[in-house]
C-alpha cells in the first residue's frame, strides 16, 4: 500500500481499498487521492499494487484484460517513482479516457491511474511513494471525501 509522501500540492487522501479473499488475504490495494488537477479542474489518481494475474489495477485503468498487455515496457519508461531508495520505472498504458501508468516494485505491480488524462503532467517529475506498511512510518494524513472512484 502505497501512498505519494509529500502528497502533490493541495491533494488529500480520499479512501482505502483492497481486494483478497478470506483464504489468500488481500491480493490488491488501493490507495485514493483527490486534489487539483496542474491544467485545470478536479483530478483524482489511484495507487494500485496487486499481485501478478489480480486485474485490480488492469480494470481500473479501463482494460479487458489482468496486465497491461502486448508490448508493455518495450520501450523508454514513461515516469517514474521511487521507493525507499529504489526507482521504479513506469509505462505509459493505453488507456481510453484517463493517463494510467504501470511498473513493477518489490514482486508487484504498481498502477496509477490518473483522471482527467491532463493529470498525468503529476509525474513529469518522479514520485516519492511510501510504504504505509512500515509501522516506522510518522505521517499526519490529510483527508478528503470518500472517493467515488472506488465505488465502482
Amino acid at each position: 500500500m502505497w501512498l505519494p509522501w509529500p502528497l502533490p500540492a493541495g491533494w488529500l487522501v480520499s479512501g482505502f481499498a483492497g481486494a483478497g479473499d478470506e483464504r489468500t488475504g488481500a491480493r490488491a490495494t488501493i490507495v485514493a487521492l483527490s486534489g487539483p488537477n496542474p491544467l485545470g479542474g478536479p483530478g483524482d489518481m489511484l495507487i494500485v499494487a496487486e499481485d501478478p494475474g489480480t486485474g485490480l489495477g488492469a480494470g481500473l485503468a479501463g482494460l479487458d484484460a489482468v496486465d497491461p498487455g502486448a508490448g508493455f515496457a518495450t520501450a523508454q519508461p514513461s515516469a517514474a517513482a521511487s521507493i525507499g531508495n529504489r526507482d521504479v520505472p513506469l509505462w505509459l498504458v493505453d488507456s481510453p479516457d484517463r493517463a494510467v501508468f504501470a511498473g513493477e516494485a518489490q514482486a508487484c505491480w504498481l498502477w496509477l491511474v490518473l483522471w482527467p488524462e491532463t493529470a498525468g503532467c503529476l509525474l513529469i517529475d518522479p514520485i516519492e511513494l511510501r510504504d504505509l506498511r512500515d509501522p516506522s512510518q510518522n505521517l499526519d494524513l490529510p483527508f478528503g471525501a470518500p472517493s467515488p472512484r472506488l465505488a465502482s
